[in-house]
């Protein structure tokens, strides 16, 4: 199957990249990716508590 990638597979990756980009939407898209990342770590771990963690007080009299 696929084997582990090398320095010259990434350089060629990279220059694909920039040349479908561009050298001026590089910095975006790096940034856009990031809080997508983020993102998604951050629905993960919060997934795995629950909705409502506090349970309702009753009404004060």
């Amino acid at each position: 199957m696929l084997g582990s990638i090398g320095p010259t597979e990434l350089i060629l990756i990279l220059l694909i990249v920039i040349i479908i980009f561009g050298a001026r939407k590089l910095p975006d898209l790096g940034k856009s990716i990031g809080e997508g990342i983020k993102n998604f770590k951050k629905s993960i771990n919060t997934k795995d508590e629950p909705e409502n963690p506090k349970k309702p007080e009753p009404p004060a009299n």
